[in-house]
């Protein structure tokens, strides 16, 4: 019996709880509405208006000469080469040889890279730079024979 009253005196407090915490009405609100504050709009002028800047993520990247930044390509395009993602090697290929046009390094592996992706024309151009910065390397012989066949 004392647990019934006990729970009916609990269960009777939470309305009374609910109202207290119920925002006070203004007296000029109706039941049911609430009053929004209007927010002043910008005015525009369509005339001077600048368009919104470009979104960076979809912006192009500018090169500059920047060694580390071809050489971390370079590695990075290694991995992917090991992978097997041949066109995600190409890619950090290509920008390492835009970071810095005299890695040798950088236009061997973007050769071979293109050569696994189909991309005789670029794999060409590719051996052609290579062999232009390293005439007396070892594996120049090689190269040409490669750069002959592509021909």
């Amino acid at each position: 019996m004392l647990r019934c009253l006990v729970a009916l005196l609990v269960a009777g407090g939470i309305p009374l709880a609910a109202q207290e915490s119920k925002p006070q009405q203004q007296p000029d609100q109706k039941q049911g509405e609430l009053k929004r504050e209007r927010r002043p709009q910008p005015t525009r002028n369509n005339d001077t208006e600048k368009p919104p800047e470009e979104d960076e993520s979809v912006a192009h990247t500018k090169f500059a000469f920047n060694p580390l930044q071809s050489e971390k390509d370079v590695r990075v395009g290694n991995y992917y080469f090991k992978q097997r993602n041949y066109r995600a090697a190409f890619g950090r290929y290509r920008d390492a040889t835009q970071w810095n046009d005299a890695n040798s390094d950088a236009w061997l592996h973007l050769a071979e890279a293109a050569e696994r992706t189909k991309d005789l024309d670029i794999a060409k151009q590719a051996y052609g730079k290579y062999l232009a910065l390293e005439p007396e390397a070892k594996n120049a012989p090689e190269i040409k024979k490669k750069l002959d066949k592509l021909k």
